[in-house]
């Protein structure tokens, strides 16, 4: 290896594979293997859990944004790591069983972090980086984005993808994507309800930041309370989730947020949060 492959190489081993920047209560994650198109390798996916971990208990974290560096979001698992390290290890399917937990994991930890998550998704989002987009509280996407899961293109149906998926979306669109493996263009995923909003590529980071900023103005405390009561509800029956939120909405009555902003509205002033 003559001295500028050496160079690169070690910039390459050397980039962090996920970075971190912080504004006015946002903490923004940007997968960084701009290379790979942010593919979700087990380091990049340890680095998003330990950076949601460390953001559960920031208290001046109070919204989360996901995007992506390069010319794509997330193009899903990195295939080439799953081959190399089941052709590494004895156990085949060990080896396989931990990555897909390891993806479960995550977004597990997204939903139950009790903070807003919002992608920001430019490029492609396929496969894992789809599910992600699914898995994510909110979603922003650039007009040129394209979303998809096309593991059945490549002999591996999109079965975990397919969890956030067809929570995101009706059952009949979720199958179609899932069955035929065809991108879709943001307006449609927009209409399918993938994601949010969709804007112009030029002005996506500004329209994300916008939302972040102006979720990130509420009470932590009501958010916390209404993103774990939102996926917890949907789990339940109806009468079993009236009961539920019911018994939610009289503790959120008892905190001093709800009493300030009660007050705050009918005396026609900004509330002062306190988080509590």
């Amino acid at each position: 290896m003559d001295g500028a492959a050496a160079a690169t190489a070690v910039r390459s081993e050397n980039t962090p594979v996920l970075l971190e920047e912080r504004t006015e209560g946002v903490l923004r994650l940007v997968m960084n293997r701009p290379a790979q198109r942010n593919a979700l390798s087990v380091a990049l996916m340890s680095a998003l859990q330990d950076a949601l971990e460390r953001a559960a208990a920031d208290q001046a974290c109070r919204v989360v944004v996901i995007a992506g560096a390069g010319p794509a979001f997330c193009a899903g698992h990195d295939l080439r790591e799953l081959r190399s390290e089941a052709n590494r290890s004895e156990g085949r399917r060990e080896a396989f069983e931990r990555t897909f937990a390891q993806c479960s994991a995550l977004m597990l930890q997204i939903v139950r972090l009790p903070k807003p998550v919002i992608a920001e998704v430019h490029g492609v989002a396929t496969a894992a980086g789809c599910q992600l987009v699914a898995t994510c509280d909110l979603a922003v996407a650039a007009e040129e984005a394209r979303f998809a899961t096309p593991g059945v293109d490549i002999g591996l149906f999109c079965s975990t993808p397919m969890v956030a998926l067809s929570r995101a979306v009706g059952r009949k669109p979720a199958m179609e994507m899932l069955l035929t493996g065809e991108l879709i263009d943001a307006a449609s995923a927009k209409a399918l309800g993938l994601v949010n909003r969709v804007v112009p590529t030029a002005e996506l980071s500004a329209a994300t930041a916008a939302l972040a900023r102006q979720i990130a103005g509420k009470s932590a405390l009501t958010l916390k309370i209404g993103k774990e009561a939102f996926y917890r509800q949907a789990e339940l029956g109806l009468a079993d989730a009236y009961k539920y939120a019911s018994e939610v909405m009289t503790t959120n009555m008892l905190a001093q947020d709800a009493a300030e902003g009660i007050d705050a509205f009918l005396e026609k002033r900004p509330p002062v949060w306190r988080d509590a």
